[in-house]
């Protein structure tokens, strides 16, 4: 028996420039990986099927239904449809939730309340009691920028839960990993947000100010631990049969 996934090309679709990699960046450069990406927003073209190992899809302001203002996400779907059938490791995070839940033909839709901030999310008790869910915590706090929020797809399990959004994640076939919230943030990252998107930060909600988000900074440090976590978990070796 052998092994794959030592040395990855990781390939990230990114919506806005103010929302890209952060501590995925640094977690791939550590650990003698690659890193490419496709600007949307600027009209890169999608990758070759060959050219990547892992896919992530990062976040951004604009829905998933918002295809009329964003022509691409029709055809980023299309595209994120084909890296699920091939079995590579994809990572969602926040819109790339959003997205893979689309895809798996769940509901998006908008959330009952917005939540912009850090606010704790605690383990489904059933992936708490999983191999991996075991090497979480129960309960962390974490940096959420959202206002829509998914039904979990058929056959997926979910990661989280908050106060505020029922599902905060969920893994399907164990390589598939959505997030709702934001564990890739970095200092200058969440400065970046919020000057971008200070408008979504009015109105009914869970949302903190500025400096309630700003103003405690080893939390970038835990919630970026845990993002290296769940890119080691996508990974991971994995065993191939040799022939006789």
């Amino acid at each position: 028996m052998s092994y794959l996934r030592s040395a990855m090309n990781i390939h990230y679709l990114q919506h806005v420039p103010f929302e890209g990699p952060g501590s995925i960046e640094s977690w791939a450069l550590a650990n003698g990986h690659t890193l490419t990406s496709t600007r949307l927003y600027a009209g890169d073209p999608l990758p070759s099927p060959d050219s990547y190992d892992m896919l992530v899809v990062m976040g951004g302001p604009m829905s998933i239904h918002d295809e009329l203002e964003h022509a691409w996400l029709k055809a980023e779907k299309w595209f994120i449809r084909q890296v699920i059938d091939s079995g590579k490791p994809i990572l969602g995070i926040c819109l790339g939730a959003q997205l893979l839940a689309d895809v798996l033909d769940a509901k998006v839709y908008p959330a009952e309340t917005k939540e912009i901030g850090w606010y704790p999310i605690n383990l489904d008790e059933s992936f708490a009691a999983s191999g991996f869910g075991r090497r979480l915590p129960q309960t962390t706090e974490v940096l959420h920028w959202h206002g829509e929020t998914f039904e979990l797809p058929e056959g997926a399990q979910r990661i989280a839960s908050s106060s505020h959004c029922i599902n905060q994640g969920f893994i399907y076939r164990d390589n598939i990993v959505a997030l709702q919230f934001h564990l890739e943030v970095t200092p200058v990252g969440l400065e970046n947000l919020i000057e971008n998107s200070r408008d979504e930060m009015v109105g009914p909600g869970a949302i903190q100010s500025a400096e309630e988000m700003t103003g405690f900074p080893s939390r970038f440090t835990k919630v970026n631990h845990l993002m290296g976590l769940y890119l080691e978990h996508l990974s991971a070796p994995i065993p191939v049969m040799e022939e006789q």
